[in-house]
This record gives C-alpha cells, structure tokens and sequence, in this order.
C-alpha cells in the first residue's frame, strides 16, 4: 500500500473518528456548563489553540463557515475563559468521549504509535490548527490519546483539503455543499442551490488531498501504513 493508496483508504477514518465527540450531546452539555452558548464552544474550543487571535484568522482555518458566522461566535467567547483554557476544555471533552467510547478490546495504543508518527513527522505547511493543536498537551491514556491523534490528523488533512479547494477554484460554500449540503445552513450560509457543475473541482480537489497527505504517511514503512488503514477501519467500525 503506497502513501497515497493510504491517505485515500483512511480518508473517511481521520475525519470521521474525531468528530464523533464533536457531535457527542456530553460536549455541547460541557459547553453549557462552562457558559458556552450554541455553536460557540465548537467554534472557541476548536480554534482556541490558536490562541487570542481576530475572527478573520479563525475563518481561514475553519475554511467552510461564513465569516459573520465565525465572527459572532469567536467574539462572543472572549468573556467566557482565555482561548487556550476553551481549546484545553474541548480536547478534555474528546478525552472523556474516548475513554468511554472506545472499546477496551480495541488496539488503542497501536493506533495512537502510528498516529503519532505521522503527527511528529508531518509538515505543518496549509495546516495553521495541526500546527496549532500539535503544541497541546497530550493525555496518557490509550484510548484518550488515540482520539486526541486522530484530531491532529483531521485537522493535518482538513487544513491540506482547504487548501486543495481554493487551488481548485471552489468558493468554500459550493465545496461545502456538495459534500454536506445539509450543514451549510448550520455553517453560517443559506439553503444551497445546485452544485453540480462544480464535482469535477471538487474531485480534483480531493485528489490533490490525497496527495499532500500521503507525503505526511510516507514516515510510516508500508507495514505500518496497512496496519494504520486496518486499525482505522476496526476503529469506525467499533464506534459506529
């Protein structure tokens, strides 16, 4: 299996596995709790590991939300705990879903050795939250510390696929719509029309992921990259 037969196989596993705590009722409660409203812990705890930074900036790495979406959420989480605090408070949340989701019978130690490599191996060119969320502490358990991995990687490929999009011409919100029309609503954008004529970038542009990810998976000898693709797929398998 080539680095980029990897980065295709395990395309849906990075972004995927992560987003499960994103999306756990047990996160957005944590949000509550800690005075969060909405979307805002998402948008606070996602990007807070960039630090004190304008909205604008969070724009440009989330990539698909509208800029007022963004700006509303962002600015309206400064009085509620430091940026770091927030990102801290999110990693914690995929921690806790980890530890209770992820089967004790899985490898969660193997998956987060190979996982690790490519984190400590990748450039962080395209990909300012990897680069971002790479400087966050680590937990020390297994199952936390496969989740908190997978995250770094989904941001790694979210990061190189934002880039893919805009070199292939698509405005974020057709991108968007084609692959998840239903969330452009929830991101800040209205009802999408038909995108159809734009699959063809979009295609083009997911390829071109494929590709820069693959140059982050060529630390891994081929070995590892069928174990990181097998350990993926038990994993989804495992949680879905």
């Amino acid at each position: 299996m080539t680095p980029e037969q990897t980065a295709t196989a395990s395309a849906a596993a990075v972004s995927g596995i992560a987003s499960h705590f994103m999306l756990d009722p047990a996160t957005y409660a944590t949000g509550g709790e800690l005075g969060f409203e909405g979307m805002s812990f998402y948008v606070a705890g996602r990007a807070g590991a960039l630090g004190d930074v304008d909205a604008d900036v969070v724009t440009a790495t989330f990539v698909y939300f509208h800029p007022d979406m963004i700006r509303d959420a962002w600015d309206s989480t400064a009085s509620v705990m430091p940026r770091l605090a927030a990102a801290q408070a999110f990693a914690d949340c995929s921690h806790r879903w980890g530890r209770e989701h992820i089967p004790e019978t899985f490898d969660s130690a193997g998956l987060a050795d190979l996982a690790g490599k490519v984190v400590a191996g990748a450039s962080s060119a395209g990909a300012p939250l990897f680069a971002a969320w790479r400087s966050m502490p680590e937990p020390d358990d297994a199952a936390a510390l496969v989740v908190h991995r997978m995250n770094l990687l989904r941001e790694l490929r979210g990061g190189l696929h934002g880039c893919a999009v805009v070199a292939a011409g698509l405005a974020p919100e057709d991108a968007l719509a084609i692959r998840t029309p239903y969330m452009a609503v929830l991101f800040g954008w209205p009802e999408p029309g038909d995108v159809s004529a734009h699959q063809t970038a979009w295609d083009r542009a997911e390829a071109n992921t494929d590709v820069a990810m693959a140059a982050s998976l060529s630390v891994l000898d081929e070995a590892e990259r069928v174990r990181f693709v097998a350990l993926c797929d038990e994993l989804v398998a495992s949680i879905s």
